[in-house]
């Protein structure tokens, strides 16, 4: 049985003495030992996060980073940068980012195969416009993106890997994804994962569905068959996020 991931992406918000108050806020709302909880924060936070979360369920996760080890590499962040100061896990690819600032799918591979490398849990995005939903080529998207992240990823460390599965159309806008909807891409996910590995791999993995994500829907979506709970935005930085994580409660 797969244990349920309830991550939130705290995007840019919150400065350093926010994320304290924050987290002492969330502590006793998101206790549940059935479900990794873990709070994605912005980089100039995480030594404080992790402090702030001592002693709790919360585990402490980036929202990126780079694919060297050190260099010229102005304003970027390496994996040994994170363990040094015990960051477990690692928001890769999210479509902000590949809006945004460019990456591609070559470059979360190769961020991907660095996390592994070091020992961090990759959360790994993929996700469709609403055109390439509007015209059918959702899961050949979606299978390109995974099949380009997971390259010589092996089926050991696929199996401890985590996919977020989020529609980009429903992200920060309110809208979220009908649970057959959510159910098939992540069913299609999994299936594919099984192509490239074997079924033991796919029945291993965990899959998150994010996008809008709410106090109100999470129980159905993450009732579902494949969806193994949820890379939240918005609502990680609200009271409300407790509700999220007790979903089974």
């Amino acid at each position: 049985m797969r244990k349920k991931i309830i991550a939130g992406n705290w995007k840019m918000n919150k400065t350093p003495s926010e994320t304290v108050k924050l987290i002492e806020e969330l502590k006793p709302l998101v206790k549940n030992d059935e479900v990794d909880v873990v709070f994605c924060v912005p980089a100039i936070s995480l030594t404080t996060a992790i402090e702030a979360a001592k002693g709790s369920n919360i585990e402490i996760g980036a929202e990126n980073m780079f694919y060297e080890e050190s260099g010229a590499y102005t304003g970027e962040i390496a994996p040994n940068m994170l363990t040094d100061i015990g960051v477990k896990y690692v928001i890769l690819g999210h479509s902000e980012r590949r809006e945004y600032f460019a990456e591609t799918d070559e470059t979360v591979n190769k961020k991907v195969l660095k996390a592994f490398e070091h020992g961090i849990t990759p959360i790994i995005c993929c996700g469709e416009s609403l055109t390439q939903r509007e015209q059918g080529v959702t899961m050949d998207w979606i299978r390109m993106q995974i099949k380009i992240a997971f390259l010589n990823v092996t089926a050991e460390q696929a199996a401890k890997a985590v996919i977020a599965y989020e529609p980009i159309w429903a992200i920060g806008t309110g809208k979220v994804a009908t649970t057959e909807q959510a159910e098939e891409v992540c069913a299609g996910i999994r299936a594919c994962i099984g192509e490239l590995y074997d079924e033991a791999t796919a029945a291993a993995i965990r899959i998150q569905y994010g996008g809008s994500v709410s106090a109100s829907s999470a129980p159905e979506l993450f009732a579902q068959a494949n969806i193994d709970g949820g890379l939240v935005g918005g609502a990680s930085l609200k009271p409300d996020f407790g509700k999220i994580v007790n979903y089974n409660k």
